[in-house]
C-alpha cells in the first residue's frame, strides 16, 4: 500500500494559514512603515510648531544665518525708510548750502545701514531681542490656538513677530535715532504670523498633531510587534523586513522633505536674491524632522544588522563563533551592554536616546537582544573557547590583510619587491596553520593538507 498520498494529505491544509500568515505579516509591515512616515511628519511638527523652546532655539539658528541676517537687516532698513523720512532728517542736519544732497545722501545710506544693521545683528544684544520677540510671538501662537484665556483672546487674534526693538537699534546705527524712533509707528517692523480667519483651522490643526504624533508611533510600534508575533518560525526574517521598513521609511521622510523643500522656498523666494535665505531657512526649520527621519534609519539599520548576525550565512555564523566565548559570561556580556548604553546616553545621537522613558525601553530592546543572542549561541558553540575565539579572528583579519595585498600586487608590476612579499606571505601563513593546530582548531590531516596547498601555490607564483 503507497501512504505517500496519505502523508503528504494533510501539508496542504498545514501550508496554507502558514502562507496567509506570512502574507498578513507583511502587509502589516507595510502599513506599520506608512504609518512611520507619517510619524515621522506629525513628531517634527509637534516639536518644531507646538514647542516653544524649540521654535525660539530655531529662531537662534535662523538668525545665525548669514543669509537669513542680511535679509533680516534689509527688511529692517526698509521699514526705517518706510516709518521715517531720513531725507528730512538727513536736510535738517546739514547746512543750507548742503541741503540739497540729503537726497542722495538718504539713497546711499541706505546701503551702509544694511551693512551696519547686518553686522548689529551679528551681536548678542540683538539677538536676544530677536530671540525674546520670537519667544513672544510663539507663546502668543500658542495661547491663541489653544483658547485663548484671561490675557489672549482669540476673537481677532492675529499673531505677530514684533521687531520694534530691533527696529529702534537700527536707527541708532544709522544715526536717525532719538525723535526719530519716537515716530516710528507701534505696528512697524511686524511680521504676521497668523491671521485671525486662519484661527479655526490652526486649532483643527493642532488638535490633530497633538493626538497623531501619539497615535502613530503607538500604532507603528503595535503593527511591528504583532508582524513579528504572527511569524512563527521566520521570525528573523520579519524583523529584517521590520528593519527594512523603517529604514524606507526614513529616507521616505527625508525625499518628502526635499520635494516639500522645492515647493515651499520657490512660493516664498520672490527673487532670486532671497533664495539663499529661504532655502536656509527651511533646511534650519526642519532640521528636527531630519534628525527624526535620521533616528529611524538608524533603528532599521540596527534591525537589520540583529537579523543578519542571528542568521545562517557563513560570516554570521563565524562572528557569532567568535564572539561565543564572551557572550556565555554574563559580566562581560552585559557588562560591554553597559558601556555601550553608557556611550549612547552620552552622545545622544537620536531624539530617543535624550529623554528617560525612551531610552528605558530602548535599553531593555537591546538587553533583550544580547540576552537571545547570548542563548543562541550556548546551543550553537557550547565548547567554544577564547583562544578558538582569537585564532578565528586572527584568520579574519590575515584573509583581509591578503586580500588587500593581492588587490595591491595586481595593480602594478611583478617584480622583486612582489616575490619577497609573497615569501613573506607564505611564512605568515604557514606560521598562522601552526597557531590553529596548536589551538585545536585544525587536526593533523588538516593542517597538513593546507600546508602543502600553501608550498604548492607559493611555488607556481615564484616560476
Amino acid at each position: 500500500m503507497d501512504f505517500s498520498a496519505a502523508d503528504d494529505a494533510p501539508a496542504a491544509p498545514a501550508a496554507e494559514p502558514s502562507l496567509r500568515h506570512r502574507r498578513l505579516a507583511f502587509v502589516l509591515i507595510g502599513i506599520a512603515s506608512l504609518l512611520a512616515v507619517l510619524a515621522i511628519l506629525a513628531l517634527w511638527a509637534n516639536r518644531q510648531l507646538l514647542n516653544t523652546d524649540n521654535w525660539t532655539d530655531t529662531s537662534s539658528e535662523l538668525l545665525e544665518n548669514d543669509a537669513i541676517r542680511n535679509q533680516t537687516a534689509v527688511f529692517l532698513v526698509d521699514q526705517l525708510y518706510a516709518n521715517v523720512d531720513v531725507q528730512a532728517q538727513l536736510a535738517a542736519a546739514f547746512p543750507v548750502q548742503a541741503k540739497p544732497l540729503a537726497g542722495p545722501a538718504a539713497g546711499a545710506l541706505k546701503d551702509l545701514a544694511v551693512r551696519g544693521t547686518d553686522a548689529l545683528l551679528a551681536r548678542p544684544r540683538p539677538q536676544r531681542l530677536w530671540e525674546e520677540a520670537n519667544r513672544r510671538a510663539h507663546t502668543r501662537f500658542i495661547d491663541v490656538i489653544e483658547g485663548g484665556g484671561d490675557v489672549v483672546s482669540t476673537e481677532g487674534g492675529d499673531v505677530t513677530l514684533d521687531l520694534k526693538a530691533l527696529l529702534g537699534q537700527t536707527a541708532d546705527r544709522v544715526g536717525v535715532g532719538g525723535r526719530a524712533e519716537a515716530r516710528i509707528p507701534a505696528d512697524a517692523a511686524q511680521i504676521t504670523v497668523m491671521k485671525s480667519d486662519n484661527l479655526e483651522l490652526a486649532q483643527d490643526g493642532v488638535r490633530v498633531l497633538r493626538a497623531s504624533a501619539i497615535v502613530l508611533v503607538i500604532l507603528m510600534l503595535g503593527l511591528y510587534a504583532l508582524a513579528v508575533f504572527l511569524a512563527v518560525g521566520w521570525r528573523r526574517e520579519a524583523l529584517r523586513a521590520t528593519g527594512f521598513g523603517l529604514l524606507l521609511a526614513g529616507i521616505a521622510a527625508l525625499v518628502a522633505r526635499s520635494l516639500a523643500g522645492d515647493a515651499v522656498v520657490d512660493s516664498l523666494a520672490s527673487t532670486a536674491a532671497v533664495q539663499p535665505a529661504a532655502d536656509a531657512a527651511w533646511s534650519i526649520s526642519t532640521s528636527l524632522m531630519v534628525e527624526a527621519a535620521s533616528a529611524a534609519i538608524a533603528y532599521g539599520v540596527v534591525l537589520i544588522g540583529a537579523a543578519w548576525l542571528a542568521g545562517p550565512t557563513a560570516s554570521a555564523t563565524a562572528t557569532r563563533r567568535a564572539l561565543a566565548p564572551y557572550l556565555r559570561e554574563p559580566r562581560l556580556a552585559y557588562g560591554a551592554l553597559a558601556v555601550i548604553v553608557l556611550l549612547l546616553l552620552a552622545w545622544g545621537p537620536t531624539p530617543a536616546l535624550r529623554r528617560a522613558v525612551p531610552a528605558l525601553v530602548l535599553a531593555a530592546l537591546l538587553a533583550l537582544g544580547v540576552e537571545m543572542l547570548r542563548r543562541q549561541v550556548a546551543r550553537e558553540f557550547p565548547d567554544a573557547s577564547r583562544e578558538e575565539s582569537v585564532a578565528h579572528m586572527r584568520e579574519r583579519a590575515a584573509r583581509i590583510g591578503r586580500w588587500a595585498r593581492g588587490a595591491a600586487r595586481s595593480s602594478g608590476a611583478p617584480g622583486d619587491g612582489a616575490v619577497a612579499a609573497d615569501r613573506l606571505t607564505q611564512l605568515e601563513q604557514l606560521e598562522r596553520l601552526g597557531r590553529l593546530r596548536d589551538a585545536h582548531v585544525l587536526d593533523a590531516s588538516e593542517f597538513e593538507r593546507e600546508k602543502q596547498q600553501i608550498l604548492a601555490s607559493g611555488a607556481q607564483r615564484s616560476q
